[in-house]
């Protein structure tokens, strides 16, 4: 199930926001297509995202994907516990399993982002 607090991206990323913090991560249908993460690249704290553009690369036993920014904004944090550990965007992606803390630059791009129940029928109409 996906969870109710965060905000999803088509390209299926999501987004928890706090003010106008926004913490981002790969959804569970994401890690589940890519199977055994084996390497996450990680971008630099201070580096500008745009929305809808590629944020950084993830690799699993399967492909390389890209990971699409939700937002806008510089990102304040990266979990640096996957540079060691990746797989733990398999095990919890919704929370261990975070990649970015974004300081966004125009917050309502959130609203064009789906509540988890629109997320489930993009899941379902991709299945």
């Amino acid at each position: 199930m996906n969870p109710n607090d965060v905000l999803y991206h088509k390209e299926h990323t999501w987004v928890r926001v706090s003010g106008k913090k926004a913490t981002i991560g790969i959804t569970d249908h994401a890690q589940d297509a890519l199977g055994d993460i084996v390497y996450i690249d990680l971008p630099e704290v201070d580096t500008e995202i745009e929305a809808n553009s590629e944020m950084s690369e993830i690799e699993s036993t399967k492909a390389t994907s890209p990971i699409i920014a939700p937002v806008s904004g510089t990102i304040t944090e990266v979990n640096e516990e996957l540079e060691d550990a990746p797989e733990v965007i398999n095990e919890s992606p919704y929370d261990k399993g975070w990649i970015v803390v974004v300081e966004m630059s125009n917050p309502s791009e959130v609203d064009d982002l789906m509540t988890s129940s629109d997320y489930d029928l993009v899941v379902a109409e991709e299945k």
